[in-house]
């Protein structure tokens, strides 16, 4: 098997040798192999390329010279001696001419060189009959763009999105215009020189210099959304993300990886509620519609729903009866397992609302722990059901702001409570509600405690790292210093708002409206104090604020019952 990175990649020459060719999309956990012997800032992708050569599953590697770090990656391939055929081949900047001829001629280098390692003859006509064709579809779909996914990447957002999606990626989207019948015809010269003109006229990645063609994918009608992939260290495709973000009309998400497989769980969040902001959070499975048993339950006009949201720090409940008022709540911590957690959560509310378990017709689970709660009829993502409480507790806020235990979020709603747009913090926790845990645990008091207490600042002093691990050992310096505790929390406080601020700013500029803040650390005075000051706007905060997720939940399987009544 050789493997390759590029979509320029010969690969049909190698089927004239009777070989196969796959991308190679290896997503490793961590880089623990590839970190000895490549540089710190060497992006993601390459740092993968090599973990894969040093882990023995890729001995036929052919690269392509399309940025510094791919010549990097040679180098360092080359030198490993992992492999027992490996290429780097030029690839120009240009399709005109003479770039043409000399892609050509480097093509034929590549044939040269594999025919004096394989001892293979190439053949002709095994070549010209391995061109694939391309029906035409004109689907509605979603386009995968920016740099390379990985294939679990890939088959997450197949997975998770009901409309068609092409890979549209520097990997993806792979069509040469060429007859195969009219090649059979020409000599060595003419045949190269045709296959490298078709594999110039590609739609162009961005590295080429006439990256302005690339507006075929942008223009095109059937395209419903876009779910645009970065690499941490790549430059070539967040520049492409800046200049196209401002003008697209169609719905935009970015996902940006380090190319392990760390970050899944983020990732599957994030896709999952641009599903819902494209395609609506309704789903279509019919096996998760109403079962006739809770129809029966419905018909004596007295049942209740319930939403569940399972997340890293605690487990939310909430109850609505028949007219879809709260009948009760429950938080509990999130303790062994989500599928537990819920269980308990749910059996308090019950017991509170004095109702039978067997009175709720439909459950909806939220939250990262939701894939893992069997006892809900649908599950719904937090950012889709964040947004639909806070339109419910009230329908003028436009930018709901989500702290959580793990992650931040930024929510954009409309008018009826549906997500427009949405941004998350990336996988460190600096800023979230773990993040305030372990500063509280630094300063030996209570989160209670710590919320108030930085409202008593008189220094300001500034915390310049957010990173967690940074941060604890700025605050550790601090109170060595004998700085003032109140003064301390105040700068971890103003550090959070910064952060958090940040994101709600680049929504909220494009949404006026209300701000909204849910989540345990909505009950922070300090963080809200300094996070109002950042946005120059004041926030809304109810009683609800951490049950806001929960309440989301029950309001769709309400609305699911009440269309079937």
């Amino acid at each position: 098997m050789i493997y390759y990175v590029c979509k320029y990649t010969p690969i049909e020459l190698f089927e004239g040798f009777g070989e196969t060719c796959a991308v190679l999309e290896e997503m490793p956990e961590n880089f623990e192999e590839s970190d000895q012997i490549a540089h710190a800032n060497l992006c993601g992708f390459g740092k993968s390329v090599i973990q894969a050569v040093l882990e023995g599953k890729a001995d036929e590697l052919v690269l392509v010279n399309c940025c510094d770090s791919m010549r990097r990656v040679y180098d360092i391939v080359k030198n490993t001696k992992k492999c027992k055929f490996i290429y780097m081949l030029d690839l120009p900047h240009d399709d005109n001419e003479c770039e043409k001829e000399k892609f050509a001629r480097a093509i034929c280098g590549l044939k040269d060189a594999y025919e004096k390692y394989s001892g293979k003859t190439f053949d002709k006509t095994r070549f010209t009959n391995s061109f694939a064709t391309f029906p035409a579809k004109n689907n509605p779909y979603i386009g995968v763009m920016g740099v390379r996914v990985s294939g679990v990447l890939e088959e997450m957002i197949q997975e998770n999105i009901q409309m068609d999606v092409k890979n549209l990626t520097c990997t993806g989207g792979r069509k040469l215009s060429v007859l195969p019948d009219e090649m059979k015809k020409l000599d060595e010269n003419e045949l190269f020189l045709a296959y490298a003109d078709a594999l110039l006229g590609q739609l162009p990645c961005f590295r080429m210099n006439q990256s302005s063609r690339r507006n075929e994918l942008y223009l095109d009608p059937n395209l419903k959304g876009i779910i645009y992939h970065t690499i941490k260290f790549c430059d070539y495709y967040g520049f492409e993300y800046a200049s196209i973000k401002k003008n697209m009309k169609v719905p935009l998400l970015k996902i940006e990886t380090d190319f392990t497989s760390q970050s899944a769980g983020q990732l599957l969040t994030r896709i999952q509620a641009f599903s819902e902001t494209i395609e609506g959070s309704e789903d279509m499975d019919a096996a998760k519609g109403i079962s006739e048993e809770a129809k029966e339950k419905m018909k004596s006009g007295v049942y209740y729903v319930a939403g569940i949201d399972s997340g890293s720090t605690s487990t939310d409940v909430v109850i609505l009866d028949q007219d879809g008022k709260i009948k009760s709540t429950m938080i509990i911590p999130t303790g062994g397992g989500a599928m537990m957690s819920a269980e308990k959560s749910l059996e308090k509310a019950v017991e509170k609302a004095e109702i039978n378990k067997d009175d709720i017709v439909r459950i909806v689970t939220t939250g990262y722990g939701r894939a893992y709660i069997d006892s809900g009829d649908d599950s719904i993502t937090e950012i889709t059901c964040h947004a639909k409480g806070a339109h419910y507790l009230n329908p003028n806020v436009r930018t709901v702001i989500d702290i959580g235990g793990q992650d931040i979020k930024a929510i954009s709603i409309d008018e009826n409570g549906a997500v427009t747009n949405f941004l998350m913090n990336d996988k460190c926790a600096a800023g979230t509600g773990r993040f305030l845990e372990m500063m509280a645990r630094t300063l030996g008091m209570p989160l209670e405690e710590m919320s108030t207490k930085g409202l008593e600042w008189k220094e300001n002093i500034v915390i310049s790292s957010m990173c967690t691990v940074f941060a604890e050992s700025e605050v550790v310096s601090l109170v060595a210093q004998n700085k003032n505790v109140a003064d301390i929390i105040h700068g971890l406080n103003v550090s959070v708002a910064s952060k958090v601020g940040a994101l709600a700013a680049r929504l909220g500029k494009k949404n006026p409206g209300e701000y909204m803040m849910t989540g345990g650390v909505a009950k922070n005075k300090g963080i809200i104090q300094a996070l109002e000051e950042k946005l120059g706007a004041k926030l809304y905060i109810c009683d609800e604020a951490q049950l806001c997720g929960a309440l989301g939940a029950a309001l769709f399987a309400y609305k699911k019952c009440k269309n079937e009544e």
